[in-house]
């Protein structure tokens, strides 16, 4: 398979260089150059996606992973990633797959049409775009989306949503969920931990929320001194039950010390229970905590009588007490998410698979 597509959202400048429109980065090439995400480059006076049809790898996880907790819980989820990234965080903890220069990354060829095929005789409920920021290969994700729509298969992405308002449109519109990285609350953190900016977050979080029908989860790393204050929290918090609703569900992940922030320690536990009762006092009905064994914080309550409706132990599912329509069983009250009458008995487990083996 040719690896190199025409790409789209570039326009040619005054000066001949050409523009990649795709995210707020704005990268301006001369012919031969690529953007700061290396997998966009100019070739012969156009945007190219060097990576169509190529992975890092496949693998087979458990959807509570990405993390998505009201989207098809306790099913498999066939995920993979490309290479390269267009944010530049400091503490990214899938460094070597996001900041890839190397070609040999890009271990596995797979079709769209492959891809869907293998999700379903694998048993997949869906395709997860995750590993690395799925808006660089904008035109290959949609591909897959499409092939795996005409499958029964749902998909997901998990993105840092840097993304133009044009190209988020037609991005978000091929998705069936998505977990968005929140990574702070200040432009000073996004700015100098992350190379990027925070507006364009927001305003992709509340696209997805209000003009989409993609099921949107976020997720904040809270990262010790950085971005784990009272203050930010609670801002951040506010801003979601305002500007998105209460029913979003929000993701409290630990961090551990990784590429460029190995002298921070890793996130306590307390940290993540606390942002977590913030939340909750804000109003946010369904806040988790992630990368940390905390049953109370990893499980579903119902805000109607507290009960709780989908128990988890990590990624295993413990309890489930929703009705063939997604409410509670003791007080009816509707969760949000999307829910089939039968959880997934996937599990924890991690399965890679190559894809290889699928061809026909």
């Amino acid at each position: 398979m040719n690896s190199t597509v025409s790409g789209r959202y570039w326009h040619v400048l005054d000066d001949g260089r050409i523009q990649c429109d795709l995210c707020p980065r704005f990268c301006k090439l001369h012919d031969g150059q690529r953007g700061f995400c290396f997998v966009r480059a100019c070739e012969d006076g156009e945007i190219v996606l060097t990576t169509y049809g190529r992975s890092s790898g496949f693998c087979i996880d458990p959807i509570e992973k990405k993390p998505l907790n009201h989207f098809l819980p306790g099913t498999p989820v066939l995920s993979f990633g490309t290479a390269g990234c267009n944010l530049g965080c400091k503490f990214c903890q899938n460094w070597d797959i996001s900041k890839s220069r190397e070609v040999d990354t890009l271990a596995d060829q797979a079709s769209p049409e492959l891809i869907a095929r293998a999700a379903v005789q694998l048993n997949c409920r869906s395709v997860a775009f995750t590993y690395n920021d799925p808006v660089i290969f904008l035109e290959y994700a949609v591909d897959v989306a499409a092939a795996c729509r005409e499958q029964g298969i749902r998909t997901v992405a998990v993105t840092a949503g840097e993304i133009c308002e044009e190209p988020r449109r037609e991005f978000f519109g091929a998705m069936d969920a998505a977990n968005v990285d929140l990574k702070g609350f200040t432009e000073e953190f996004y700015h100098e931990i992350c190379a990027a900016h925070l507006q364009p977050v927001l305003e992709t979080l509340q696209y997805i929320r209000h003009q989409t029908s993609c099921w949107l989860e976020i997720t904040t790393l809270l990262i010790p001194g950085k971005n784990d204050s009272d203050t930010e929290i609670d801002a951040l918090t506010k801003w979601i039950v305002t500007e998105l609703g209460p029913d979003v569900p929000l993701h409290f992940s630990a961090f551990h010390p990784d590429f460029r922030m190995r002298d921070i320690p890793h996130t306590p536990p307390a940290t993540l229970s606390r942002a977590r009762t913030i939340a909750l006092e804000n109003g946010l009905r369904y806040c988790y905590t992630g990368n940390v064994h905390d049953e109370t914080g990893g499980s579903t309550y119902c805000p109607g009588c507290g009960d709780v409706v989908i128990g988890r132990d990590w990624y295993v599912l413990t309890a489930w007490n929703l009705d063939d329509a997604g409410r509670c069983q003791r007080c009816q009250t509707t969760i949000p998410g999307e829910f089939e009458p039968i959880p997934g008995d996937w599990g924890s487990r991690r399965v890679p698979v190559r894809l290889g083996d699928f061809a026909s």
